[in-house]
């Protein structure tokens, strides 16, 4: 495949224009940082130009043009991802959707909504509350990240053990495919069996195939009377026992887990307080809903049996919503926390059953070589995925660290692939993951997802370099 021209010539800014309107055509520097990156830190955004359509006509029109002129285009939503998805580096055409952020249409019927793919996450939270249903892919960037991006990642976050990712949730897709088609995909129909699915081969592709402009999204119904437990767990295998004990249980709406070095870093830049007096090495947090007093002496008796079976010292159970809150913050905070470290972070996943070894045997690796390295872990446990951070040591300059970290990132991807696990749980493959992405992927599935680029985007204009680069 053909690598597009990485040069944005004034006439096709001028054509762009005429597409979009003066205004929303972009050459300046602090636009070209604002919307050429994501919240990765490795790179610096060299895009072309910045254009903001309006509509997914104007997308068409923007891809066409880029098709004729053979110029790459990057999409750009809420820009929250953490593995360059959307950084631009090369003069390239950057498409911003932070204008097509309307809802279009909503059934109460079928529970369904549709929305342009620029909405905030949390203002599709909001509209959903305001018609009693809810949406349940939730995480911290809501408040920033968009649908379209959301749909381009398949976004996990907190609720997967009960909701499952952005996928499940994504009743239709209109796209424009890499060639400048729109294409409508499965209407929002709960069943539709006639043949590919093509809908799905867009969701998780990170803007490889063409852009997402509006979809589709079932809702359910709220949740209600959330209760929280924090659990202190004497070790990570205990943390599994703990899971499956409460998994027979009764049904949970969220299982974490993080490290104490972690929650300790929480508390000390914070107001929220310890859960209680005792420390241990690891914490889970359990979230149920509470709808009886049946189910909370089920939880309490599980709590019980948790302790008897010497996994769990000690615990604490939400009396109220400002507790709850105060309890999940000791997990949603850590990552903006740590932020102060520089953490190198590795988003990875592996089967439930298969977690404590795993966890081990990177333990293991960063101890015999890695020494001077603070790791702190936490996750959604109750489905497999794990956010490893290694902090950087103050004295240890940046570029030191990053060097070192890029080693130890290759041997990690490395046992990743010993136990069939994923480089990437949540955040896409990018920049960052693609030179690991042998570990998760066969060399004939890799080969396949190139030749599927091809048909959507045969002159590979589309976000180039990301996931895989052209050959």
């Amino acid at each position: 495949m053909e690598v597009p021209q990485m040069t944005v010539a004034p006439p096709v800014i001028e054509k762009l224009r005429e597409i979009v309107g003066q205004q929303r055509v972009l050459t300046d520097e602090a636009s070209f940082q604002q919307y050429g990156v994501d919240r990765t830190t490795l790179w610096s955004p060299s895009p072309g130009v910045v254009v903001l359509p309006g509509s997914t006509e104007e997308v068409q029109a923007i891809i066409q043009l880029a098709n004729v002129e053979r110029i790459a285009v990057v999409p750009s939503g809420g820009r929250t991802g953490l593995s360059g998805g959307a950084v631009a580096l090369n003069g390239e055409i950057v498409l911003v959707l932070d204008r097509m952020n309307e809802v279009v249409a909503f059934n109460a019927i079928d529970r369904s909504v549709t929305v342009q793919a620029g909405m905030i996450t949390q203002q599709l939270q909001a509209f959903a509350e305001q018609q009693g249903l809810f949406y349940p892919v939730d995480f911290a960037s809501t408040g920033s990240s968009q649908i379209g991006g959301n749909i381009a990642t398949n976004a996990g976050g907190i609720k997967v053990i009960r909701y499952g990712m952005t996928r499940n949730w994504v009743l239709g897709l209109k796209v424009v495919s890499g060639n400048g088609d729109i294409l409508e995909l499965n209407h929002g129909l709960v069943k539709n069996n006639t043949g590919l699915d093509f809908r799905h081969l867009f969701i998780g592709s990170e803007g490889t195939l063409g852009i997402i402009t509006e979809a589709t999204i079932g809702l359910t119904r709220p949740p209600k009377e959330l209760s929280v437990l924090v659990l202190g767990v004497v070790d990570f295998p205990s943390i599994i026992d703990v899971l499956k004990t409460y998994n027979d249980g009764m049904e949970l709406t969220a299982f974490e887990f993080f490290t104490h070095n972690g929650m300790e870093k929480v508390l000390a830049h914070s107001e929220v307080p310890a859960p209680f007096e005792s420390e241990a090495p690891f914490y889970a947090l359990v979230e149920f809903e509470a709808l009886s007093e049946t189910q909370l002496d089920q939880a309490m008796s599980l709590f019980e049996t948790c302790v008897m079976e010497g996994w769990v010292l000690d615990g604490v159970i939400s009396q109220s919503l400002s507790q709850a809150e105060n309890l999940w913050k000791l997990r949603e905070d850590m990552s903006e926390t740590l932020s102060r470290w520089k953490p190198y972070k590795n988003d990875i996943s592996v089967n439930v059953s298969r977690m404590p070894e795993f966890l081990a045997e990177v333990e293991s690796l960063a101890a015999r070589e890695y020494p001077d390295f603070e790791l702190v872990w936490y996750g959604h446990i109750g489905d497999g995925n794990l956010h490893l951070n290694i902090l950087k040591p103050d004295d240890l300059p940046v570029e030191q660290f990053a060097g070192q970290c890029s080693v130890a990132s290759k041997q990690i991807a490395a046992l990743v692939g010993q136990f069939n696990g994923s480089i990437s749980a949540e955040h896409g493959v990018g920049l960052l993951k693609k030179d690991y992405l042998e570990y998760s992927r066969s060399a004939t599935e890799v080969q396949l997802m190139r030749q599927v680029k091809q048909v959507f985007d045969p002159n590979g204009i589309m976000n180039p370099g990301k996931i895989f680069d052209a050959v």
